[in-house]
C-alpha cells in the first residue's frame, strides 16, 4: 500500500474494503461511496503505486476506473480481480465508463465480480454494501428507491422465462414435432427469419413512444430476441451492444447478462483477434427453445411483442 493512502485508512468494526483506481479523482470518488456504504477503508492505491494490489484477506475490493490510464495499464489490475474472484478470496466491484464495458467484461467474467457502468454514487453505494455484506451475488438496481423490489420481480420473471424455455425445449418442441402431420410443408422447422425478429424488437421499442419505458423493463426477453436475430443473421454481439439492446441501464444489463450466462441461456465466446472483447451468444438449447416458441405463436396467429 502506498504511503499516500495511509491517511485514508479508517479503523473500525465496519466491513473492510480495499480500493484501487486509475486516478486520484476516481480513488476519492470510490472512497466517498465506500464510507457512505458504511465500510471502513483498509487500503487505497492508484495505478502506478509501488504495491497496487495489497489488500487484506477477505476484504471486498472496489475498483473505480474513469479512463484516465491507458487500457494496457488496466490489464494487470483486471486480471488480479478475476483471479481473486475465481479463488473465492473476495467480492469485487468494478465501476467503469461505457467505453470500457467490453474490456472489463472480457477480463473479469466471474460471478463474484459486480460490474457498474457510468455509475451514479447511489449505484456505487448499493453495490459496495452488497459486496461487503454478503458472499452471494445479488441483482439490484438503485436508479429508484424501489429498485430492489423491481429487480426482484424481474428476477422472478427471468426464472419464469427460463423455465418456460426449458419446458419448450424438452417437451413442447418434441410434442410439436411428433404432432406434425406427414403433409406439413417443407421449411416448418427452420428458424424464424431475422426481419421478423427485428420487427418484434422494433415493436417493443415503439411502446416507449406512448408509455414510460421503465414500466415495460424486460431485459432478459429483449436480449434473447436480439441474440436470436443476430444468430440468424450470422452476426456476433459484443457485450456493449447487448447492453444497448437490453434497453435498461448498462449496469443492470451487465448483471442480467451474467445471470443468464450462469443459467446456461447465454454463452460467452472470446474474440480470437482481440482478447479485450467478448461476445455473447444464445446457447443451442435456448435458440432451439426460442425458435420453437416463435413458431408456435405464429401458428396460432398472434403477434409476439
Amino acid at each position: 500500500m502506498a504511503e499516500d493512502g495511509l491517511a485514508d485508512v479508517i479503523y473500525s468494526n465496519a466491513p473492510p474494503v480495499c480500493i484501487f483506481a486509475d486516478s486520484a479523482a476516481a480513488l476519492e470518488r470510490m472512497r466517498r461511496s465506500a464510507e457512505r456504504a458504511g465500510c471502513r477503508i483498509a487500503s487505497c492505491a492508484a495505478l502506478g503505486d509501488s504495491a497496487p494490489f495489497d489488500c487484506i484477506p477477505v476484504a471486498a475490493a472496489l475498483i473505480e476506473i474513469d479512463g484516465s490510464a491507458p487500457e494496457e495499464a488496466l490489464l494487470p489490475l483486471l486480471d488480479w480481480a478475476q483471479r481473486e474472484a475465481a479463488r473465492g478470496a473476495r467480492q469485487i466491484v468494478i465501476s467503469a465508463p461505457a467505453s470500457l464495458i467490453d474490456l472489463v467484461a472480457a477480463r473479469t467474467p466471474h460471478r463474484r465480480v459486480a460490474h457498474l457502468c457510468e455509475a451514479s454514487e447511489a449505484e456505487r453505494i448499493a453495490a459496495i454494501a452488497a459486496a461487503s455484506a454478503q458472499p452471494a451475488a445479488r441483482l439490484h438496481d438503485v436508479r429508484r428507491d424501489d429498485g430492489p423490489a423491481i429487480l426482484q420481480q424481474l428476477t422472478e420473471d427471468v426464472g419464469r422465462i427460463a423455465a418456460i424455455l426449458s419446458s419448450l425445449s424438452e417437451e413442447d418442441t418434441a410434442s410439436l414435432l411428433a404432432a406434425k402431420p406427414p403433409s406439413a410443408p417443407k421449411g416448418e422447422d427452420v428458424a424464424p427469419d431475422a426481419p421478423a425478429v427485428r420487427a418484434i424488437i422494433r415493436a417493443r421499442r415503439m411502446r416507449e413512444r406512448f408509455f414510460l419505458g421503465e414500466i415495460f423493463a424486460d431485459p432478459a426477453w429483449d436480449m434473447l430476441l436480439d441474440l436470436m436475430a443476430a444468430r440468424i443473421e450470422g452476426k456476433r454481439v459484443a457485450v456493449s451492444s447487448l447492453c444497448i439492446a437490453a434497453a435498461v441501464p448498462a449496469t443492470t444489463a451487465l448483471r442480467w447478462i451474467k445471470m443468464l450466462t450462469d443459467r446456461g441461456l447465454f454463452v460467452r465466446s472470446a474474440d480470437p483477434q482481440d482478447g479485450r472483447r467478448v461476445y455473447i451468444e444464445l446457447s443451442d438449447e435456448a435458440a432451439q427453445a426460442l425458435a420453437a416458441y416463435l413458431r408456435a405463436v405464429e401458428r396460432i396467429g398472434v403477434s409476439v411483442i
